[in-house]
């Protein structure tokens, strides 16, 4: 993989075979439910600049587009820009720039919105991402982070059965002959573990949502995705501080 000095590129989904579009397929229950809890956290907010850090495609820059008088897509990965070229193209206005988030290219304090969705999985230490979006972010903005949760129900259950302590350390969930050290890393936080990183990073959080609290196949193919959604609609805030879901996402402010 190539590299900018002892830097890893952000470059794993820069691949012909892999169409990121494609991925969510048959997964109309997970979107949804992100978008839910975005406009949870965004209702009655109004931005200038939103800028969605490795958004893909731009599967949820068209969302930001309602509360945003401009949108980036700021994605680290050629393919799947252009890709968004096409699923974008009625959106002409919407920017899309080749950057990763460790590196962003915004002027001091002249984003008023981020959004970082699917993109912690990726990041085990995200102290850089997060020092760059903190400086990056106006005063008064918001930054909506995203993270696959290792303390979910069912994790806390076999941790719980093992007599075992959830670790607080990010966990690689690869299977053994995909961890390279080339390789991108894929891991699951620890929500606390992440909190502690915002607050040294200089982020207080508002609010956070407990997200695609019913995710499993099995009942995908049991049960309509209007009662799952209605189910999901109750459990995002009433589960939040339980961490229960797979996926939790926080509404985060500057505060210093």
């Amino acid at each position: 993989m190539p590299k900018t000095s002892d830097k890893k590129v952000a470059d794993q989904y820069n691949n012909d075979n892999f169409n990121y579009l494609h991925y969510w397929k048959g997964r109309d229950y997970e979107h949804a439910s992100e978008e839910m809890a975005i406009r949870r956290l965004l209702r009655g907010k109004r931005f200038k600049h939103a800028v969605d850090i490795g958004g893909g495609y731009g599967r949820l820059c068209v969302l930001l587009k309602e509360y945003s008088d401009s949108v980036t897509l700021a994605e680290p990965s050629k393919a799947q820009l252009e890709i968004a070229e096409d699923f974008l193209k009625d959106y002409p206005d919407i920017d899309q720039q080749l950057m990763q988030a460790d590196d962003l290219k915004f002027k001091k304090a002249s984003v008023d919105l981020f959004t970082m969705i699917r993109v912690m999985h990726h990041l085990p230490d995200p102290s850089k991402e997060f020092s760059q979006i903190h400086d990056a972010l106006s005063e008064d903005g918001y930054f909506v982070l995203e993270l696959a949760n290792y303390a979910h129900a069912r994790n806390r259950i076999k941790h719980l059965i093992k007599g075992k302590r959830l670790p607080e350390e990010p966990v690689d969930i690869r299977s053994e002959q995909n961890r390279r050290e080339e390789e991108i890393a894929f891991v699951n936080h620890n929500p606390k573990t992440v909190i502690k990183q915002l607050d040294a990073a200089g982020f207080k959080v508002e609010r956070i949502l407990s997200v695609s609290n019913l995710r499993s196949p099995g009942l995908k193919k049991i049960v309509p995705r209007t009662i799952m959604l209605s189910i999901e609609r109750v459990m995002q805030p009433t589960f939040a501080r339980t961490y229960f879901g797979p996926s939790i996402f926080f509404l985060l402010k500057k505060q210093r």
